[in-house]
């Protein structure tokens, strides 16, 4: 794993860590507890440390559970219109939110949205682990399927 992967993928475990997220660790799945960033050198290189419920990982020995946005239900893609308020059903044309199967969610809009809003959006889709930045395409992540889903029962 390379420093720039190791740095994205503390990035989007710390955006997601109010959220439960549960990570795949070499001994066993693990509920992520906290997350510790701590600047030291191995050989010459930064570091980062996993605490889970369980141990404490390097980043490079752990892979997070993530759902593809292809794998959003119709409610969860209504709730996403909700907190951005568009009306889908609206003649005006003037905004729109798409998602697809292809990994792509595209907001358009002329009115103009805020930022609240926004954060809003993105802390929903971290609430039900959506993959929006292909994390699980760049091997950092485990996709969730119907038969892989830590998240089922929590």
């Amino acid at each position: 794993m390379t420093q720039e992967d190791k740095e994205l993928l503390f990035k989007e475990l710390s955006k997601r860590l109010p959220y439960g997220v549960i990570i795949k660790t070499p001994d066993n799945n693990a509920h992520l507890i906290g997350l510790v960033k701590r600047l030291g050198f191995i050989k010459g290189k930064d570091y980062i440390d996993v605490i889970t419920d369980k141990n404490t990982y390097p980043i490079e020995h752990i892979k997070p559970y993530f759902r593809p946005i292809s794998s959003m239900t119709e409610e969860e893609v209504d709730k996403l219109f909700q907190i951005l308020k568009i009306n889908e059903d609206s003649d005006s044309g003037k905004e729109w939110l798409k998602v697809n199967d292809v990994g792509i969610i595209r907001l358009f809009t002329e009115v103009g949205k805020d930022f609240y809003e926004i954060d809003e959006a993105f802390d929903y889709l971290y609430s039900i682990h959506i993959d929006y930045c292909w994390i699980c395409e760049k091997n950092l992540a485990i996709e969730v399927t119907e038969e892989n889903n830590p998240y089922e029962n929590c």
